[in-house]
């Protein structure tokens, strides 16, 4: 399991390669990339700027890996977010998952992907024209979460 903050792109690629490397059990691997993107709310977006809670970021993301580890066979997992400041089209967070079976590694890195955007604590600042605004949590974001809580 790994998790990386940091400032620094990434490379899906070379991410997936190692965190497949040396398991012959591995049958499957599912990914989920976020970007940023240049339209929120029907404003346009030039830029977004990414904080977190150095530490208790970390762990809050390892204790959703742990989750997803206690309802799916995970063999591995790897989580990158970024911080700082983005542009439209950077890449802003990854989330891997490998398993024997791809059933497992669909619904844990779905899992740890509406947990994340729930439970992590980061907070996103978009400048729209002349202005900056904090980005609020969605609803949809809550709903999705909530309906792992339901399966149990």
């Amino acid at each position: 399991m790994t998790v990386r903050v940091q400032t620094e792109d990434f490379d899906i690629s070379a991410e997936i390669a190692a965190l497949r490397r040396g398991n012959p059990r591995t049958g499957a691997v599912a990914s989920f990339i976020g970007v940023v993107r240049d339209l929120n709310e029907g404003e346009p977006v030039s830029e977004m700027s990414l904080e977190h809670y150095p530490g208790m970021t970390e762990k809050a993301i390892e204790d959703i890996i742990l989750q997803a580890r206690g309802r799916w066979q995970v063999l591995d997992a790897l989580v990158i977010h970024r911080i700082g400041t983005l542009q439209p089209l950077d890449q802003i967070v990854l989330v891997v998952v490998s398993s024997e079976h791809r059933g497992d590694a669909f619904s844990a890195c779905e899992f740890i992907m509406d947990y994340l955007k729930t439970r992590a604590p980061f907070w996103k600042k978009e400048q729209t024209g002349d202005k900056a605004r904090w980005v609020d949590a969605r609803v949809t974001d809550d709903i999705a979460a909530e309906r792992w809580r339901l399966k149990g």
